[in-house]
């Protein structure tokens, strides 16, 4: 009997609930053509919508229900008339936090048929895995605001980092740069301004790297990564940075590779007690939702990051291919320089599964 896998899907704002759809039939397709498994996926309205109609993304019991699937598959959130600060601290980060998604998993390279806006950059010159840390930093959410109607307002966010935080990320990025062939990890602070919580990150990171002597490790600091990235990208191959500065150095990373349109991400709990996550960084890109034309490559890619996670290795390997096949013979939508839409990439790579 195949075996059945549980997932929650949150399709969330705008093109997310696009892609998401997608995801699904790419996915349904992808477990038809094993016959060892399939999927039984059960649907989350948690949308910016359904928060102005009850006044929150979250029911009271939801992160409790959350916790019976095997993983979650996350649209995007986001909507022009919902704040971006409530639409993120309302839906995105309580999940993160609650089931104890410490890690964000951005992986970064040049697939066939894309290319970079980088001059002369090979597909094998730019291939980085970037490590998250995905639960401190600057998105704790202490700190607050005094005197807030008047001249003299004041606001204030404090960065929260601890040795259990940066400990358990190290380790994972350690890990991660040891399974890879180039056995090579880029740490990236800013503890030349930041003096103390960078600081800590610094000496956490030289202590750790004593015990994978087989990892070359090299430090950076984010500005200055910046301008590595562009100008040297295959100087790089695993990077481990704050909640912050992944966040941004992955879009960037993201960007360089051909399109954000493209862009996994992983929100994982090692432990594996809780559910992970997996979604497109992309947004929920209002501009565009709902007219069919979203790139759907993305979310494939993060369904691909998640049928891995769950076990089915030999299946996600598959996904990817098919990826890659179509994109490389063209079938491409406009911001990777094609012509197609979504739902002809989505019937492409389905095409391509049941070969």
């Amino acid at each position: 009997m195949a075996k059945t896998y549980k997932i929650a899907t949150i399709p969330g704002d705008g093109i997310g609930v696009d892609i998401t759809d997608a995801a699904i039939q790419v996915l349904k397709k992808l477990s038809d053509a094993s016959g060892s498994f399939q999927f039984e996926f059960t649907n989350f309205d948690w949308s910016s919508k359904t928060y102005k109609e009850r006044g929150y993304y979250i029911p009271e019991d939801g992160i409790e229900q959350l916790k019976k699937f095997d993983a979650i598959y996350f649209g995007a959130v986001g909507w022009p008339d919902v704040p971006d600060h409530i639409s993120l601290w309302g839906l995105m980060l309580p999940l993160r936090n609650s089931l104890c998604q410490y890690v964000n998993v951005r992986p970064t390279r040049i697939i066939p048929g894309t290319s970079s806006p980088l001059a002369n950059c090979k597909p094998g010159d730019l291939d980085w895995v970037i490590i998250r840390e995905n639960s401190e930093g600057e998105y704790a959410g202490h700190g607050g605001e005094t005197h807030t109607y008047y001249d003299n307002a004041v606001a204030t966010d404090v960065s929260i980092y601890t040795q259990v935080g940066i400990e358990r990320i190290m380790r994972f990025a350690f890990e991660t740069a040891k399974s890879r062939p180039r056995k090579k990890l880029t740490m990236v602070t800013k503890s030349n301004a930041q003096r103390h919580g960078m600081v800590l990150w610094d000496r956490i990171f030289n202590y750790i790297k004593k015990e994978f002597p087989e990892v070359e490790t090299d430090k950076m600091l984010v500005d200055a990564m910046t301008v590595r990235m562009v100008l040297q990208p295959s100087s790089m191959d695993t990077i481990v940075a704050t909640n912050l500065h992944a966040d941004i150095l992955s879009d960037l990373a993201a960007a360089l590779s051909g399109s954000i349109g493209i862009a996994p991400s992983s929100n994982l709990d090692p432990t594996r007690k809780n559910p992970s996550m997996f979604e497109p960084i992309h947004g929920s890109a209002p501009d565009i939702a709902g007219k069919g034309i979203a790139n759907p490559v993305g979310a494939f890619w993060s369904a691909a990051e998640m049928v891995e996670w769950i076990g089915e290795k030999d299946a996600a390997a598959k996904l990817m291919k098919a990826i890659e096949t179509v994109t490389e013979a063209g079938v491409k939508t406009k911001d990777l320089g094609g012509s197609k839409n979504t739902k002809e990439v989505t019937d492409a790579i389905c095409a391509e599964i049941g070969k």
